[in-house]
């Protein structure tokens, strides 16, 4: 059983204490100057909320529906690739620990263990990512298992047409197991156009999400297109740097998207405060990327969901003070922009991290 941990952040430390440089690097690290890191942190911080007093809030229920599933709160876990270099059991812990919560696991085409294996490591809905690395009868081999496993719904990865430089594991000479070996197969992510995503969405032929999206233009396209879910996304700050942060994004694409289509969101999400942003401002729901890797590295599937627990524990306590019982009640009308506090980086929210920073 994992330590009684009290807040993520103890769980971030632990993580640290486990996990070896390479790795770190790896999870906590961003593209080039990381400023897309930093602005996915800072946007959040630009946010500040417009409570509600005297109101009963002895009830608070934190769940919603997606893809028409119940989740405990509108968390999913995001897709990671290498997830075995921060716990050995990979994709397979976090399948346990997403089952267990209850909540969405969308699993990356590029962790181990197979796509197989992970859907039957946990009982809960699953969501494959695909990254394209062969032509389209490589695509339709994947997307066969993936139907025969049971997944409910298909995302596709756009924003890696290019692998970005991430420096902080390239200075050590670290790469994730992804990155060793041959990479012939990458060329096909920068063939990847709107006419070969309508090929590979047609050929699953069910509940199709997007993943990427950094604009109204572009959100736009995807519901033109018939995409289910538009996913804003940069990649964690891992790819394009001096992007925007996701959640400055956020209101251009749900007003591009209205009704047509739900909206997820990620990037710099580490407190259920965070959560309550991203729906008050238009999402449906968020995914969450290194929380659950920490999880993973601190304690592996125990670890991953006591990571989902403490993020529930903080919804229950913001939502109460928010003054409000459901999501559907939150909206834009709770926050306002405001002044941020602290200078934005991957630890900044929490205020009693040693030193502020760990490296």
């Amino acid at each position: 059983m994992s330590p009684e941990f009290v807040s993520n952040e103890e769980i971030v430390l632990a993580a640290r204490r486990n996990l070896g440089q390479g790795a770190w690097d790896y999870l906590v690290g961003g593209s080039e100057s990381e400023t897309t890191l930093r602005r996915n942190r800072l946007a959040f911080d630009r946010w500040g909320f417009r409570p509600r007093i005297l109101r009963d809030v002895s009830k608070i229920d934190t769940s919603t529906t997606f893809l028409g599933q119940r989740l405990r709160i509108p968390v999913m876990l995001a897709p990671i690739g290498s997830l075995q270099v921060f716990a050995p059991e990979g994709g397979a812990a976090a399948a346990q620990a997403a089952a267990e919560f209850g909540t969405i696991q969308v699993v990356s085409s590029v962790t181990l263990p197979s796509l197989e294996e992970t859907a039957a490591a946990g009982a809960g809905p699953k969501v494959f990512q695909l990254y394209v690395n062969g032509d389209m009868a490589w695509v339709k081999d994947m997307l066969d298992r993936v139907r025969a496993a049971g997944y409910i719904a298909l995302t596709l990865t756009v924003d890696t047409a290019i692998y970005s430089r991430r420096e902080r594991p390239l200075l050590n000479r670290w790469a994730p197991p992804t990155r060793r070996g041959p990479l012939e197969g990458r060329r096909y992510l920068t063939e990847l156009t709107w006419e070969s995503m309508d090929q590979i969405k047609a050929m699953w032929g069910g509940p199709f999400m997007l993943k990427g999206v950094g604009t109204a233009e572009d959100a736009k396209l995807a519901v033109e297109h018939g995409v289910d879910v538009v996913w804003v996304s940069n990649h964690g700050g891992r790819q394009l740097d001096h992007a925007l942060g996701s959640l400055d994004v956020l209101p251009e694409v749900v007003q591009a998207v209205g009704d047509r289509a739900s909206i997820v969101v990620d990037g710099g999400i580490q407190r259920a405060t965070d959560v309550l942003k991203a729906i008050a401002l238009g999402a449906d729901a968020v995914a969450v990327g290194r929380l659950q890797a920490w999880g993973l590295g601190a304690a592996g599937k125990d670890g991953c969901l006591k990571v989902l627990e403490l993020l529930e524990h903080e919804m229950i306590s913001g939502m109460g003070l928010l003054g409000i019982t459901s999501l559907q009640q939150l909206g834009p009308e709770y926050v306002c922009r405001a002044e941020p506090v602290t200078p934005p980086h991957e630890m900044s929210a929490w205020a009693n991290m040693p030193g502020g920073r760990i490296l």
